[in-house]
């Protein structure tokens, strides 16, 4: 990758360490629980898994044979008992689990006492349909709390739960549902979304016409249009008709720790989704730390991550951490700009947050709509502050700490993945300093290099190759159905680690700098270039809102630099522009990573739930026809993209 490290974008002086009274009154504020954890890795995750409920103890933490991992060996849990039915003997009984907020506004909240009861009802409607230990169910759902409670309604009776996400067309669902091989579907008769209705019952009955394995439909009457949903009679049921009346009481199955708990499914490289395997002890026990300490969970904290359940995000920490912990989550449905572009914020001052989750993505689109809408709140309740999904570029770690911590809250920002099922590399907000960019160390026990093709680890400040070469509770326990693809994609390239397919660099004091997917790394001219860096040197222009930059073919360099670029306020895009911000990313970084096109606009292609879909604008510079457009949030922009792009070729 480029000599010049990240660091180099930021004075290198600029570190925060913990406040003090934060660090006096964090969970975790001792630098020896590293050590600890180093030297007894197996039972620093069995004093976890002791604050959990077991019907019948462990009997080896872990048993090791490369690479399929079996942890808490013999234990036999419920990971749905450990997030209701253990709460309910405290007081915790009454407070409140989830508070909801629909996008058109309208509130609820469930105690712990409600969800446990409605969760019953519904595990006990899906017992009369049918569903047994070990069926899968495919849940395509709006954010409304009928998502976690069909979720945890699965656990509790051993079915596995398969969530697809609500913007996926009906080809996408039905793909998932074959794959799964899915019993029942869990929907809504639609979502809400910038004011406009998701057919989200349209989309499954299309996909149901080629899914010969669904039996029934549950559908939550969410948009209330009785009369313009389509039920197909002795397959289709409403949900409230169907758990009208069944029992509050709905016995916990004694789960095998390594029983499958979900499948979710993620991109692959090839095109066809990748089915990840979860199951339940280690997943739970990884989920359950990860979030308390990460997070620096309190009893009266209002946590609030603000990923969608479609995504391993909103499982990990909207469902199953926080609710294992006995947290009170923030659930929102709809965008973060309707009906005005303060509606985070809003909501952030009326439940009083205290800790909230977010991604990069959403940050860097704050940043272009400007500080005067976080302004208009109190957000003084916030007392840390999250990002996950992508890396963070330092300058909009910067103006996410200072317009929404005001200047004093603590940033943990987390790498994990689909496949780790919880965070690995992140700060302990009361011990770690934090370098704005880094997500500085791995958690404990989590034994992450940075190495080369070989596998050999690299000096301090080059890039490489991001391998975990510990096992870790919540690992993936394979891809579903293809155990041949899970040990290529994942353990063959180089033997002996997981591949985590990232990449990433360690500074002097060991702190990690993810630099984005290696397929984002470009080779120009024999110099490896992470994409994420040049991305960086972009946004820390002062007139650049976001940037995205891609590799395309070219006759000398064998590849070479696009970035399409956003600007604030809707600057006005000239020439000058164009030169200077090439410039900026020479100056910053070296005349190597000057981007050899650069076009300027209004627009990026983002999926629904925010991510920037790099895939299509590689297609864009490459002049291929472009890839599936339909998770896309608005598939005009890419087109109107691929126009503008040919035409400044063409001048």
């Amino acid at each position: 990758m480029s000599s010049r490290p990240i660091e180099s974008l930021l004075d290198e002086r600029r570190v925060f360490a913990p406040p003090e009274a934060f660090a006096n009154q964090a969970l975790v504020n001792d630098e020896s629980v590293y050590e600890r954890a180093r030297r007894d890795p197996e039972g620093f995750w069995a004093r976890a898994a002791e604050d959990l409920h077991w019907f019948r103890r462990w009997d080896a933490v872990l048993e090791w044979t490369p690479p399929y991992a079996r942890w808490f060996v013999g234990g036999r849990t419920n990971i749905a008992y450990n997030c209701l039915d253990r709460h309910l003997r405290s007081a915790r009984r009454n407070k409140a689990a989830i508070v909801w907020e629909g996008e058109p506004g309208e509130q609820r909240v469930l105690t712990y006492w409600d969800l446990a009861r409605e969760v019953n009802r519904c595990a006990n409607a899906l017992l009369a349909l049918g569903v047994r230990r070990g069926d899968r169910v495919a849940i395509y759902m709006p954010m409304i709390p009928e998502l976690p409670i069909a979720m945890l309604a699965c656990a509790r009776i051993g079915a596995v739960h398969t969530v697809v996400f609500g913007g996926f067309s009906a080809e996408a669902l039905r793909d998932r549902i074959n794959d799964a091989q899915a019993k029942v579907v869990i929907t809504a008769d639609g979502g809400f979304r910038r004011g406009q209705i998701v057919p989200l019952k349209r989309n499954v009955d299309h996909a149901l016409a080629e899914t010969p394995t669904i039996q029934h439909v549950l559908v939550v009457r969410r948009i209330g249009e009785a009369a313009a949903i389509h039920m197909v009679e002795g397959r289709d049921r409403w949900w409230h008709r169907a758990l009208d009346g069944m029992g509050l009481d709905c016995p916990a199955e004694e789960m095998d720790s390594e029983d499958l708990l979900y499948i979710l499914y993620t991109s692959g490289t090839t095109g066809k989704p990748k089915g990840i395997v979860h199951t339940t002890g280690g997943y739970m026990v990884g989920t359950y730390l990860t979030t308390k300490w990460i997070f620096d969970l309190k009893e009266d904290d209002v946590y609030w991550c603000t990923a969608d359940i479609g995504w391993v995000t909103g499982h990990s920490y909207i469902v199953y951490g926080p609710l294992a912990n006995g947290a009170t989550t923030v659930m929102y449905e709809g965008t973060p700009d309707w009906p005005e572009k303060d509606r985070f914020w809003e909501i952030v001052e009326r439940y009083g947050v205290t800790v909230l989750y977010t991604a990069p993505t959403a940050i860097r689109t704050f940043i272009k709509w400007g500080p005067q809408w976080p302004a208009r709140h109190d957000l003084s309740t916030l007392r840390l502050l999250g990002t996950v999904g992508e890396p963070i570029n330092p300058e909009a770690w910067m103006w996410y700490r200072r317009h929404i911590g005001g200047d004093r809250t603590p940033v943990v920002d987390t790498w994990w993945q689909t496949e780790t099922g919880m965070i690995l590399i992140s700060p302990l907000p009361g011990l770690t300093t934090l370098k704005p960019g880094s997500a500085t160390r791995p958690f404990p026990t989590i034994d992450a290099e940075v190495v080369d093709e070989k596998g050999v680890p690299v000096p301090p400040n080059t890039g490489g190759y991001l391998v975990l070469r510990r096992p870790w509770p919540a690992m993936l326990r394979g891809i579903y159905g293809d155990p041949a693809r899970f040990q290529q994609i994942y353990w063959d390239r180089i033997p002996g680690v997981y591949f985590t397919g990232d990449g990433a660099r360690k500074d002097d004091d060991g702190y990690f700098w993810l630099l984005g997917r290696v397929d984002d790394v470009i080779n120009v001219a024999g110099h490896r270039i992470g994409t994420m860096e040049v991305e960086s040197a972009l946004v820390s222009h002062p007139r650049v809102a976001e940037a995205a930059v891609i590799g395309m073919h070219h006759e000398i360099k064998g590849q070479a630099l696009a970035a399409f670029v956003t600007l604030k306020d809707g600057g006005t895009p000239d020439e000058s522009v164009i030169e200077e911000l090439r410039d900026h990313v020479a100056e910053k970084i070296g005349p190597i990573a000057k981007p050899d096109r650069v076009l300027l606009t209004a627009e990026l292609p983002k999926t629904r739930s925010g991510k920037i879909m790099r895939r299509l604008l590689r297609d864009i510079a490459e002049g291929r026809v472009l890839g599936d457009t339909t998770t896309l949030a608005d598939p005009t922009v890419v087109h109107s993209l691929r126009e503008r792009y040919e035409e400044d070729a063409g001048g």
